[in-house]
């Protein structure tokens, strides 16, 4: 049976030489499983027991009834990836929203954030060795460090306990390294732009008592921005009316270098037949003249040929954010007896990134006053936020604003592991170990307007006897305030007051978790087919959180601060977990008849939080073989996820969400039906009444925070996580490995950023806890219009997704001109949906599968993980590989495959409306886009006199671009960030020396 159990594991783990079987491997390199010597020859010999990913039973096999996919290290070495995690987001089984350095509105901070199966990064957890990584940040996590990445693709919560809903991606790193080597890599874009410079050093020292492995790395990208881009350069929008067709011309913002002022009731006669309701000051004029200075704000080009007043914001953002990093790490274990080991872990990196977008939004919705006595103004009216009659300008004069952000990201992981003996000498493994984890982010924010002092600039004002205005009135001048034209700003003294009230914001974030723990392992009893094989372990967790900012970056509930943009606000909050768990492997029956191997494994986890209290969330799974060659495999799996720090304490920030309807609008002359509505407070009883923000397709004022803040009920979602696959492979086909397995997950209360549209639409249908986070103006010429808007962080609704996942692997044997080895990997989404008030006469589902959410829809306000922005979810995403080796030289072809989805729907449930919003001429309008193909080939030498290896390549071969998704649906560049390749055409190159 020894002799059995011996040949069946080795064959397992030469099968996984550059294959996998139970696991889809992508490169070229392998994952052994060595057979240990222990001085015995023949029966003597044993198999090393490892831990895959998704259990912490240890075993021989690789194979088990937890799907994963592996990233080898010589798919690391050869990639030519910018972060490592641009490489994890190209799977397929990632997809949804995410954030990467492309992501430039709500990016800039060098972050990646890596969403399984589209829930968000929150409900995937990140790993390094098994252990918590508290930023999950893999762009923080040195490559050369690395050697290799586990991704398990099914619910984990009995085994790693919270946020371990969509599945898990674990970082294996290099161990028992002996020698030193030296690597540098460079890369530029198809368009000489992008360049990326990074090193590293690595050296390793191992002894029968222990081993050290220490480096340090560094890189840096250069950014990009949209203007070097023929899809970016301009906001490029389409959009139709009740006054015109669907048509594509250059748009953008409505908050314009030269105003977007709301026409006074007084004035209206000046400007018959104004669609807009707004005007445009014309280039040159003082703005002090009404009847002469200004003419009617177009949205889109007229019949006449007059060009959109909207601002062309899109040429000064970036499709690549700058972002240089700093890493150092330290891996080492020493022996202290023989069955007693002591280790540690540390990670130091320091990550600089900035995002850049244009000019900052000065006016009345952010906290702007101009009174009606400055000499400035011709219309004779206040603007102001509660005055109602609104005016908004784009302060080209204080430059694009930027934030620099410093990130400090440090991981410790230390701790005893040992093994001893018990009963029938069965072999058990302990460990005790602490894990800690802290982040500090320093943000500096540029180009904001300092409104204390240019309120007062734009306060009451008059032209004095010596020819010059003064501030104040004649009896109360103001000393040392010059005053400022604010419907002029290109103005020269106007431009002068801006700069010297323009002021800098710093706000900070520290995180910290803990994490003590202490874990058993081993068999428990000797059963005909093997050894039941029992884990237990407990650990002890803390996490907490502080925020603050300077006081010109304090929020209001208003929504504003007085520097104007990018308001924050300061919170701290932190809470406690005690878990233990237990994990049982049962290997049934073995070696019989289509009973090749029968094993069954049960798990369970208890957490008890101060927070939320306890929770059991258990695992069920079967592995059989019925010959063989053969896996048949399922997984039962309950999962749970207690809300963050951030979901609780996260501060509130400046947002710009879009809508695309409000419930409250009234085409009629009589009673307006909508008004009596809490979501519609405000809103005037009778006559017409008409969104303004969903009319011109413009941005709210809005605040987005978590759930503490906005005064938002919070509990924990839970759910059930279902795998059922099959494994082949066979032996009379040594190199080929099939796999395929259908999922299935549901949530329950998901936990989400709640967009601007769900809280609108909820409060309507009757969620009456989302009617305070409305707020409207009460009177005044904007009575009824949106003044400011809560987004919290809440429990919205059920989720229920599935598909299937498919890999193939194939190592072809060696021929006369090399050896080639093929891959797969693909993942079908069969069906995406959200439900957002299950069980209540105002639920509504959205179908997200196959189809693009665009900015504003309800569907992205409610997609989790997206926070109101867009959501892309393609029916199909796929990988394939193949590589080629002989003698020194090698090479690479990589094939990214997304399938094709649609934006917009026919059904009107579903519509998103992608052309325009309150026009019911557009329901049912859609379009179809196709399917986009990324090409990447790599060619590799291996010069073995030198110790040198030197790898070439060029990603997106074909230079592929973006789809055109158009600047009103999207945030970013026209297109969808998260999901496709900005950077066009892109040549990298790399040398490694090995000392």
């Amino acid at each position: 049976m020894r002799n059995t159990l011996l040949r069946d594991a080795v064959r397992r783990g030469l099968r996984m030489y550059g294959i996998a079987s139970a696991t889809a491997v992508l490169g070229t390199g392998a994952i052994q499983a060595n057979a240990q010597d222990s001085g015995n020859s023949g029966e003597g010999q044993k198999l090393e027991t490892i831990t895959v990913t998704g259990s912490n039973i240890r075993r021989v096999d690789i194979e088990t009834s937890n799907p994963v996919v592996t990233i080898d290290r010589a798919a690391i070495e050869k990639t030519g990836k910018l972060t490592l995690g641009d490489l994890v987001q190209s799977l397929p089984a990632v997809t949804g929203p995410n954030m990467n350095p492309q992501v430039n509105n709500s990016g800039g901070t060098g972050f990646s954030s890596i969403g399984l199966r589209g829930l968000g990064s929150p409900r995937t957890l990140v790993l390094i060795n098994g252990h918590r990584f508290l930023s999950g940040d893999p762009n923080a996590i040195p490559a050369n460090m690395v050697e290799r990445i586990e991704v398990l693709t099914d619910g984990a919560s009995s085994v790693y306990g919270s946020d371990a809903i969509a599945g898990v991606v674990n970082f294996i790193l290099r161990s028992d390294y002996q020698g030193a080597e030296f690597t540098a890599d460079y890369g530029i874009s198809d368009h000489d732009d992008g360049t990326s410079k990074g090193y590293s050093f690595t050296f390793g020292q191992s002894s029968e008592k222990g081993s050290i492995m220490a480096g340090i790395n560094y890189k840096k990208i250069d950014g990009v921005e949209s203007s070097h881009r023929e899809f970016s350069k301009n906001a490029v929008s389409r959009l139709g009316s009740a006054h015109s067709p669907i048509s594509t011309f250059v748009g953008g913002s409505p908050s314009a270098p030269y105003g977007w002022i709301k026409i006074p009731s007084a004035f209206a006669d000046l400007f018959p037949g104004c669609a807009s309701g707004r005007l445009a000051r014309n280039p040159g004029a003082s703005g002090m003249n009404v009847a002469t200075d200004y003419h009617c704000f177009l949205n889109s080009p007229d019949e006449a040929g007059h060009p959109s007043d909207l601002y062309n914001y899109a040429s000064v953002n970036l499709v690549m954010t700058p972002q240089e990093r700093t890493g150092l790490f330290l891996n080492g274990n020493y022996k202290i007896t023989d069955s007693i080991e002591a280790y540690l872990s540390v990670m130091h990196n320091k990550t600089s990134a900035s995002f850049q977008l244009a000019p900052a939004v000065y006016g009345a919705v952010y906290g702007a006053v101009v009174s009606a006595d400055s000499y400035y103004n011709p219309f004779g009216v206040e603007f102001s936020p509660t005055a109602g009659d609104l005016f908004r300008a784009r302060l080209e004069s204080l430059g694009n604003r930027a934030a620099q952000n410093g990130t400090a990201n440090d991981q410790l992981s230390t701790g005893f592991k040992g093994s001893f003996s018990i009963w029938n000498d069965q072999q058990w493994n302990w460990e005790l170990g602490l894990d800690y984890g802290h982040v500090h982010l320093s943000t500096l924010t540029l180009g904001l307007p300092g409104l204390d002092a240019l309120n007062l600039a734009t306060g009451p004002s008059f032209l004095g006897d010596d020819g010059i205005v003064h501030c104040g009135t004649p009896d109360n001048v103001i000393p040392g305030c010059t005053p400022m034209n604010p419907f002029n700003l290109q103005d020269p003294n106007s431009v002068a007051v801006l700069r010297a009230t323009s002021k800098a914001g710093v706000s900070q974030l520290f995180s910290k978790e803990t994490v003590k723990r202490l874990d058993l392992n081993g068999g428990v009893w000797e059963l005909p087919a093997g050894t039941m094989q029992l884990a237990l372990g407990y650990n002890y967790r803390t996490e907490y959180t502080h925020s603050n900012a300077d006081t010109g970056l304090l929020i209001d509930f208003n929504g504003n601060c007085t520097l104007g943009s990018q308001c924050a606000s300061a919170l701290q909050g932190g809470y406690n977990v005690k878990e233990a768990y237990a994990e049982l492997f049962v290997p049934i029956v073995k070696d019989l008849p289509f009973l090749h191997a029968l094993n069954f494994t049960v798990g369970d986890r208890w957490s008890k939080y101060n927070t939320f209290g306890s929770t059991n969330n258990t695992k069920f799974a079967l592995e059989w073989r019925p010959i063989e060659d053969l896996l048949l495999r399922g997984t039962v799996s309950k999962v749970f996820r207690a809300p963050t720090i951030t979901n609780i304490f996260g501060g509130a920030g400046s947002s710009a969400p879009r809508i695309s309807r409000d419930p409250c609008d009234y085409s009629g002359s009589g009673a307006n039906p909508n008004a009596g509505s809490p979501a519609c407070v405000g809103v005037p009883a009778n006559g017409p009444f008409q969104n303004e923000a969903v009319a011109n397709g413009s941005q709210l004022n809005a605040i987005a925070s978590g759930a503490a803040f906005a005064n938002f009920p919070i509990g924990p979602e839970k759910g059930k996580s279902f795998d059922f696959g099959i494994v082949y492979d066979p032996h009379w086909l040594e190199g080929l490995s099939v796999s395929a397995d259908v999922w299935r997950l549901y949530l329950n209360e998901n936990i989400t950023g709640v967009g601007a549209q769900s809280v609108i639409d909820l409060c309507y249908a009757g969620q009456l806890q989302y009617c305070p986070l409305i707020r409207r103006y009460q009177s005044g010429a904007s009575q009824g219009q949106i003044q400011t808007l809560i987004q919290p962080t809440g429990n919205l609704g059920r989720v229920d997704v599935g598909g299937v996942d498919f890999a193939l692997n194939y190592r072809l044997p060696e021929f006369s001109f090399g050896r080639f080895n093929v891959g797969l990997n693909a993942t079908y989404l069969k069906n995406y949906d959200l439900q957002t008030a299950p069980g209540l006469e105002s639920n509504t589902v959205y179908h997200y599968a196959g189809h693009f959410m665009n900015f504003g829809s309800p569907q992205a306000a409610a997609c989790p993980g997206a926070g109101g922005g867009v959501c892309l979810f393609p029916r199909w995403r796929a990988q394939t590989t193949v590589g080629w080796q002989m003698g020194p030289f090698d090479a690479s072809w990589a094939m990214r495959y997304i399938h094709r989805f649609r934006m917009g729907s026919a059904a009107a449930s579903q519509d998103t409306h992608p052309w325009g919003t309150g026009n019911p001429s557009l329901d049912g309008q859609f379009r179809d886009y196709g399917a986009t193909v990324y090409h990447d080939i790599q060619f590799g030498y291996n010069l073995e006199s030198l110790n040198t290896r030197f790898d070439v390549g060029v990603n997106n071969v074909g230079d592929k671009q973006p789809p055109l998704l158009y600047a009103n649906n999207t945030l970013n560049a026209n297109t969808d960030p998260s999901d496709f390749d900005l950077m066009g055409r892109y040549y990298f190159g790399r040398v490694t020396v090995k000392f």
